[in-house]
């Protein structure tokens, strides 16, 4: 398979998930929540719903299409996978929670997906179905005790964004001060805890999309870091946090948290202006998504590697943009801890297969980290050779481009045990402090191709890693260095 989504792949994903939950949905009791369903049984009915629906448009599609010539055939393609993206954006749309963030993530992960789903899928990212007006202000008042209309100053009804756990409202306190109010969506962390308690459901569906993956460490990490999303009280905490280690930082930017206007399932910030992703990658310059695609990355490896810690959630809803390299860094709900010694091993990793080029020496420490099997029946050039894809942007001098093809085959090297005749993933294996730093190779590249975004990767890595602290090389890297001569010498 040289690509990691199909023709089709999330119709056949719908169908099979539908044929599991069809089989305990028929006794599902109707919902009162926004969402279309919260209860496990509830969500496997509509899960069951949108697979028969896509099982029956299947069958009526290639019925007609067997009759049809090759430019009519065409046609009836075309006008399929428009239905169908618009059905599965719409239906996971509804659904929210766990099942939306696969959404989220097909929209742009990989450049096998049709464009017509990719175009659906990716109003998942900001702009999904939200909820009415109604519903968000009695949020509100049930979590601060007043309707949003009293709490502030001014309260647009209609939100800036919707996704997965919550909406975005613009406020105006009664001081002057703009923010952003996120709503969480009533009934949502049920509808979570339900997608993640169904796990044969949620494990066909990853074993569809992502074949060849042993799904149970990654569900269960993800079971952990998503539960913590849904209370806005911790999102706030990481949020307060990653904007104090940040703060007066030239281009990186973190919106403050307004903790007298925040509670469980709402969560109020400044309000952030700025350019969204599609903008950037669609119409700015090559120069700009350069810079952007800096920024981007300086900021995910001087989190890891300073700070150790991870904003696990790199996709194109939760960033904003200004010209010269400036981003806004929004939704900090999935965020991950290192200890000392996880960041000993990154760094030990890199020390053998980038800095040494050893191959024996980065198989012994993969093998102690439980990443390969020891004792696999491989050698450690075949060892190698695989993983060293990972590290490509880093082991080659000079400036390169973050290319659609590394992004693709990044996801594929991870996911699919049969791609081009290596043995190496049969004995892989991803460790529970590994799944959420795959976001790096998962999300991180995807964004940076999507920019198109060009630097010289060692150089830029060299300045960031700890074991060699480069002087830097780049504008940003100088602003950048000045900061942290100014805030942390």
């Amino acid at each position: 398979m040289s690509r990691l989504f199909r023709r089709g792949a999330l119709v056949a994903v719908l169908v099979v998930a539908g044929g599991l939950a069809r089989r305990r949905a028929r006794s599902a009791a109707p919902t009162d929540s926004p969402l279309r369903a919260t209860s496990m049984l509830g969500r496997n009915r509509e899960v069951a719903k949108v697979g028969a629906r896509m099982g029956a448009g299947y069958a009526v599609h290639n019925a007609r299409r067997a009759l049809a010539g090759p430019e009519r055939r065409a046609e009836l393609d075309e006008a399929f996978e428009l239905r169908t993206a618009e059905e599965v954006a719409a239906a996971l749309g509804s659904m929210k929670g766990a099942l939306m963030k696969i959404g989220q993530m097909a929209s742009f992960l990989d450049d096998g997906l049709p464009e017509p789903m990719r175009d659906a899928l990716s109003t998942l990212q900001a702009d999904a179905p939200p909820m009415s007006s109604e519903l968000a202000a009695q949020v509100v008042q049930e979590e601060l005790g007043q309707p949003p209309t009293t709490l502030f100053a001014e309260w647009d009804e209609r939100p800036l964004a919707a996704a997965s756990i919550g909406q975005v409202h613009r406020a105006v306190t009664h001081d002057g001060h703009e923010v952003a109010v996120k709503v969480q969506y009533p009934g949502v962390d049920k509808a979570i805890i339900s997608d993640l308690d169904n796990s044969d459901v949620l494990f066909s569906i990853l074993g569809m999309v992502f074949p060849g993956l042993d799904p149970k460490p990654i569900v269960a990490e993800i079971r952990e870091r998503v539960v913590e999303e849904l209370d806005y009280r911790a999102e706030a905490k990481q949020q307060t946090q990653f904007a104090n280690w940040f703060e007066g930082h030239p281009f990186i930017h973190i919106p403050s948290v307004m903790s007298s206007y925040s509670s469980g399932r709402v969560l109020t910030t400044d309000l952030a202006h700025g350019a969204r992703f599609a903008e950037v990658a669609e119409t700015w310059s090559q120069e700009e998504r350069d810079l952007a695609g800096e920024s981007i990355y300086r900021f995910v490896f001087r989190s890891l590697y300073r700070f150790r810690a991870f904003n696990g959630d790199p996709h194109p809803g939760n960033y904003l943009f200004r010209p010269g390299g400036q981003v806004t860094f929004l939704d900090f709900g999935l965020v991950k801890h290192f200890t000392a010694a996880d960041i000993d091993l990154f760094e030990a990793m890199i020390r053998a297969i980038v800095l040494h080029d050893d191959a024996a020496e980065y198989r012994a420490i993969i093998e102690d980290a439980g990443l390969l099997r020891r004792n696999a029946p491989l050698s450690d050039e075949q060892v190698v050779d695989y993983f060293a894809h990972f590290y490509e942007l880093v082991r080659t001098e000079g400036r390169q481009p973050v290319t659609h093809e590394y992004a693709a085959e990044t996801v594929r090297r991870m996911f699919d045990a049969t791609g081009k005749g290596s043995e190496v993933p049969k004995y892989a294996n991803v460790p529970p402090s590994f799944v959420v730093l795959q976001r790096i190779n998962l999300g991180l590249y995807a964004i940076l191709a999507r920019l198109g975004a060009t630097h010289d990767w060692l150089a830029l890595s060299r300045e960031l890693w700890p074991q060699t602290n480069d002087a830097p090389k780049s504008e940003l890297g100088m602003q950048e260095a000045a900061w942290l001569a100014s805030r942390y010498a």
